[in-house]
């Protein structure tokens, strides 16, 4: 130990910044120092708004639009009669439910028609055979006759005002085009595995999209509580075929020029993996989606053509910056640390440790800070030194897995998760896509 101190003591605090300068060059500013400012903005915002949001609320309600409320999912019978009851305590009261059975094996069918037929729900729909989640949304678009489009998953569970302040929004600006919701961890405290993950959800939804939102550059509706204008959903031709389909979507919409926001007040519950092994599967196919999508699809994106504007590119860019380029950069720095300082190594990961659970206690400051309810929030810090583990060795590892994967493999066309028939249509639609790109 008391060669420990003797290092970083020889160090001092240039060596100390000169050593650890990703993380003051590249990390602090992003999600530490933007996460404070931001923070003072959105109370100053808050306070100056407060009037075009009220004036927004009446207007829904003097309105009283119709709205559909679609479910797609595959064997999640257990979960209708849990999210039928949630949604008739929600405040809003004036939506049509649509259910879909994407070629369930369990009993989904038998409780969805035992709910269409007691009038619990308005519409039970099925696919035989199993054409993937998009195609059991678009099948639901087909049937959908309100004014707007709320897309949940059916193990959602969701505050009593959700489906009111995730309206909200569409009558504050009218080129509002898609809005996402508030996604916490229904499970949160089933183990350490669920405990990570609600903390990162409060990071991601609490501060990471606030901001993003706040930048004009928020590129996901989350599917599991996405609000769209069915209009624009049937102009574009609902959801495309594949995995990923949620990103897919928001830049399919910004595209058209329209705003993609986010509320923090319409707060959706769900379950999260509940092991190690089942939310890596989970992150490899979300991050996929990064390089199938932002290098691939949507390439157009970030150069010169008829979809480009600065905040499509801006938002495709801050992505790929952080969430590709720095992750592997950091293994990189991570190599040379290790070749450089061979012998002291240890007293690195040692130091880097307290660094970064000291920046996640301050980070989740800020969580707090935006959070209504403050004790339940502050109860998960304890866990903050774990996130260091979760976020900067487990995620970070599966991330890059995947990246490479789908750069050089193309791993997303061929997931189970996702029907064959669909990944081939899928893969078909996207060459067909690089053929036009590559011919301008």
């Amino acid at each position: 130990m008391a060669d420990f101190f003797q290092f970083w003591n020889n160090q001092g605090i240039e060596g100390f910044l000169t050593i650890f300068w990703f993380y003051f060059i590249l990390e602090f500013p992003r999600y530490l120092l933007l996460a404070y400012v931001f923070l003072v903005i959105h109370k100053i915002k808050t306070h100056f708004n407060k009037e075009n949001y009220e004036n927004a609320k009446r207007q829904l309600w003097n309105e009283h639009p119709l709205i559909s409320i679609i479910v797609p999912g595959k064997d999640e019978g257990k979960n209708y009669y849990k999210l039928v009851r949630t949604l008739e305590e929600q405040t809003y009261d004036n939506f049509e439910i649509i259910v879909i059975d994407d070629g369930s094996e369990d009993n989904s069918e038998l409780i969805g028609r035992d709910l269409e037929r007691n009038g619990k729900i308005d519409l039970f729909l099925r696919n035989e055979t199993r054409g993937g989640k998009a195609s059991a949304a678009n099948l639901a678009l087909r049937y959908a006759t309100g004014k707007y489009i709320v897309h949940l998953d059916a193990d959602s569970s969701f505050n009593r005002d959700a489906i009111e302040e995730i309206l909200v929004p569409f009558y504050e600006e009218e080129k509002v085009g898609a809005v996402g919701g508030a996604i916490e961890a229904k499970n949160s405290g089933q183990n350490l595995v669920t405990t990570f993950q609600a903390i990162e959800y409060f990071n991601i939804f609490a501060t990471g999209r606030m901001i993003a939102d706040s930048l004009g550059i928020l590129r996901i509706v989350s599917g599991a509580f996405g609000a769209f204008r069915r209009d624009l959903l049937v102009e574009l031709g609902g959801w495309d075929v594949g995995p990923g389909l949620d990103g897919d979507l928001t830049l399919k919409i910004r595209k058209k020029g329209y705003k993609i926001t986010f509320t923090h007040l319409a707060i959706c519950l769900t379950n999260v993996p509940t092991s190690f092994t089942k939310l890596a599967k989970q992150r490899v196919r979300w991050s996929r989606s990064l390089i199938r999508f932002r290098f691939r699809k949507h390439r157009d994106l970030l150069f010169p053509s008829d979809n480009f504007s600065l905040s499509n590119f801006f938002a495709v860019v801050e992505n790929v910056f952080y969430n590709f380029i720095l992750n592997l950069l950091w293994w990189v720095y991570l190599i040379v640390l290790a070749l450089y300082f061979k012998a002291e190594f240890g007293y690195l990961i040692i130091g880097g440790m307290f660094l970064y659970s000291l920046s996640k206690i301050i980070e989740f400051g800020a969580i707090i800070a935006l959070s209504a309810n403050k004790s339940d929030k502050a109860k998960y810090i304890p866990y903050l030194p774990g996130m260091t583990f979760y976020v900067g060795l487990f995620l970070r590892g599966v991330r890059s897995y995947a990246y490479i994967r789908e750069l050089f493999f193309y791993d997303s066309y061929k997931d189970a998760w996702n029907p064959n028939k669909t990944s081939r249509a899928a893969r078909k639609l996207e060459d067909e896509i690089k053929k036009v790109f590559q011919g301008n």
